[in-house]
């Protein structure tokens, strides 16, 4: 009895932080609430079980769970019960989305030989969930359109814009062709869409082994790559324009919306569209002729890679079921005990193209093991001052289809409440990464400062900069070895942070481990529980990193006294991205002056081996110098006022709870003044001036979108104008910076003090 009663009398030393994290400062919290932040974050890290991981996976990715399947509503339901237990006020809600499903996939190979794809991926013996075959969706790019096409095959690359320049050199039109494209170098729904735009009537999409097969390692079962018969499936809707249902741009997909019709919604691809395996894709790429492909078009199938078109001749024909499919949002909300019209919002998303072990499973049971500690801290008596509100998305792989509607069904009331998102998708072994708004970088550092990387012992923030030092561009390492703050990346698309960040102006952070964890798996039968945890993360150490990097982000922003934005991190970032567009103006000038010069002088004649055939390239228009005055002195204002008001908050302490309050309001809103109604040109979904995807991207940003993609586009008008009203953002965002430096001031009722800022 006696040694029990020590050990219980030890318990709450040993749940401390050691002494140096718990005098770590922390932005927002005074230096008491700090340590006791520290202590509080010891306690949620101890609650934290990598069982709970493993069992969770196992039901979840159990059977194929696509959006409007009968495992999905079944997951949705175990999920949300199990919010109920720890606590929190939890509700499904449903939304009626367009999800097209094949109805006919047929293609064939009919000259200059016959072949006929197998257009399916075998169950392995050594991976039950590839077995199920009879709940799987086949193989299939979600809203391509219907068609029938028979016409030759032209080789295309990876289908970019650069890729149809270089084709065009060569005399190769694609106009009533079917192309075939690689995987890779940017997000599926731009090859089908550069297609079209060409005149292409069919796209086919496989994976090259020298990106995702047996050129990278040993192929599943045995290792991790992809085997010559899985395929990546995937939507092809056009998100740059804007995600989410189709049928109901910009407002949600209730039961009684109003939708557009089919044929009217411009997001839907406009040719047939179909993903093959490399081995369906060998014997079509074997039957073409035509000029070798250049030598960086080429892949690691053992074959010479010709461009055609022809003789190679296919014949694609493709159906599809065009429903309405409910899906189904957990939505799980802990009332905040100070201020419960402040939320914090954290999500993942529960849906996938089959079993989805790592695509999105391995994120969602950390957010839930994540939240399940969070509960239990509550019931101990120590909830979140602000609301945090947990939710599991579905239908994010057709397009972000489950969080835009929601965000677009309460966007009036986000926008007033919603202090940040903070988004997860897979998780694995290996690094850090995150990217985000940059006033959140300075926060964001903190906390990753304060976890420990489960291999090596040392901070993740430690072994990320390791990285690199290592593997990084010249910049990166001169920060690692500075061992100066990590930089967020800017968020383009790709995952449900898009809706909150790019439409609704709601600061946002996006982070995942990986880096270790490389496989063939995605989108495919084999994204399996198995494989997962055979070569992903072995034993959830890295699930455990997840929930713990993320559940101190949802605990330090519910419960930071001062919420902790830095707008000088964020003004350095817009110095930047301005110095680059700068930059890239005169790197068109110079390139269309030199390129018009060799052009005049016939250099590209002479240099060409003339075996090729290659056509001169056309002449480049003349660029103008671009007025930048009204950006450069919005940024130097920038600078200058979110340094007058960090110099103020680094002087305040003990503010008054009124002025704190509005202070937080004010700080929270932040973000929504870099947005504008209009949206940016051609896509006006995407509000945000600072982030968004490109429009021939995808998934990759575009910083200052609006100058920059003109710019790329050879529209200076229009680049100047984008440059104007950037200017007048920013000095909008300034002005408010002012307002708030002033209302800090002694004068104003603010008391001198060294709150952390």
């Amino acid at each position: 009895m006696k040694t029990f009663l020590l050990l219980c009398a030890l318990v709450p030393v040993l749940l401390l932080p050691p002494a140096s994290l718990e005098a770590q400062p922390i932005s927002g919290f005074s230096p008491e609430g700090a340590a006791a932040q520290h202590q509080l974050e010891a306690r949620f890290d101890q609650l934290l079980r990598a069982q709970n991981l493993d069992d969770w996976m196992k039901h979840l990715a159990a059977r194929p769970h696509h959006v409007g399947s009968e495992y999905g509503r079944q997951n949705a339901r175990f999920m949300a019960r199990l919010f109920e237990s720890w606590g929190y006020e939890t509700q499904i809600v449903r939304y009626e989305v367009l999800f097209p499903t094949p109805r006919i996939r047929e293609l064939q190979l009919v000259a200059p030989t016959r072949f006929t794809p197998v257009l399916q991926e075998p169950p392995l013996e050594e991976d039950p969930a590839s077995q199920l075959t009879g709940e799987q969706l086949p193989p299939y790019n979600a809203f391509s359109a219907d068609g029938e096409a028979e016409a030759e095959l032209v080789y295309v690359n990876y289908g970019l814009p650069d890729d149809y320049e270089q084709l065009q050199r060569r005399g190769i039109d694609v106009k009533g062709k079917i192309v075939i494209v690689k995987y890779g170098r940017s997000w599926r729904g731009i090859k089908p869409k550069v297609a079209a735009e060409h005149g292409a009537i069919g796209c086919i999409i496989y994976s090259d082994p020298a990106d995702d097969g047996y050129a990278r390692g040993e192929v599943y079962p045995k290792g991790p790559f992809k085997n010559e018969y899985g395929v990546q499936r995937g939507s092809v809707l056009d998100m740059p324009l804007y995600p989410g249902d189709p049928l109901t741009p910009a407002y949600g997909a209730t039961a009684t919306a109003d939708r557009l019709e089919r044929e009217a919604a411009p997001t839907i691809a406009k040719i047939p569209v179909l993903p093959i395996s490399y081995h369906d894709a060998l014997p079509m790429l074997q039957a073409l002729q035509g000029p070798v492909a250049p030598a960086d078009w080429r892949g690691a199938l053992p074959i010479t890679y010709h461009l055609g078109p022809g003789p190679a001749k296919a014949h694609l024909k493709l159906a599809f079921d065009w429903k309405l499919t409910p899906a189904y949002n957990v939505i799980a909300t802990l009332p905040g005990s100070t201020w419960p019209d402040q939320w914090i919002i954290r999500g993942n998303h529960h849906d996938a193209w089959v079993n989805g072990a790592a695509d999105p499973i391995s994120g969602m049971v950390a957010l839930m093991e994540e939240a399940r500690a969070i509960g239990e801290l509550a019931k101990m008596g120590l909830p979140p001052r602000r609301t945090v509100v947990y939710c599991a998305w579905d239908a994010e792989e057709p397009g972000l289809l489950g969080s835009t509607e929601w965000a677009e069904d309460h966007a009036a009331e986000l926008k007033e409440k919603a202090v940040v998102y903070i988004n997860t998708d897979g998780n694995g072994r290996g690094f850090i990464r995150a990217g985000g708004s940059h006033s959140l970088q300075r926060f964001f550092n903190e906390v990753i400062r304060d976890v420990p990387d489960p291999q090596t012992g040392v901070s993740v923030a430690e072994r990320a900069r390791a990285r690199m030092m290592l593997t990084g561009n010249a910049q990166e390492r001169k920060l690692a070895a500075e061992e100066k703050d990590l930089p967020l990346y800017a968020l383009g698309s790709g995952s449900d942070y898009t809706p909150f960040i790019q439409h609704l102006g709601i600061a946002a952070l996006n982070l995942g481990f990986g880096g270790e964890n490389a496989g063939g798996e995605y989108h495919s039968i084999y994204d399996s529980y198995h494989h997962f945890t055979r070569f992903k993360d072995p034993g959830f150490q890295y699930g455990i990193a997840l929930a713990q990097t993320a559940g101190s982000c949802v605990l330090r922003l519910a419960n930071a006294e001062i919420l902790p934005h830095n707008f000088q991190d964020f003004s350095q970032t817009i110095a930047q991205y301005t110095q680059e567009i700068e930059t890239l103006s005169r790197q068109l000038r110079e390139e269309a002056e030199r390129h018009n010069h060799l052009l005049e002088k016939g250099v590209y004649a002479l240099a060409t081996d003339p075996k090729l055939k290659l056509q001169p390239p056309k002449p480049k228009e003349e660029v103008p110098y671009i007025n930048f005055a009204p950006l450069d002195n919005a940024v130097v204002r920038l600078r200058r006022s979110a340094a007058a008001f960090h110099q103020q908050l680094d002087a305040a302490q003990s503010l008054p709870e009124e002025l704190r309050l509005r202070l937080n309001q004010q700080l929270q809103q932040m973000e929504q003044l870099l947005t504008r109604e209009e949206g940016l040109p051609g896509r006006p979904w995407y509000k945000h001036h600072i982030y968004a995807p490109g429009f021939y991207t995808g998934y990759g940003v575009k910083t200052l979108p609006g100058p920059r993609e003109a710019l790329e586009a050879g529209h200076w008008q229009q680049a100047e104008k984008q440059i104007a009203i950037l200017a007048e953002l920013l000095e909008t965002y300034s002005s408010q910076l002012d307002q708030l430096a002033t209302s800090l001031s002694p004068a104003a009722g603010g008391r001198q003090g060294t709150l952390k800022k």
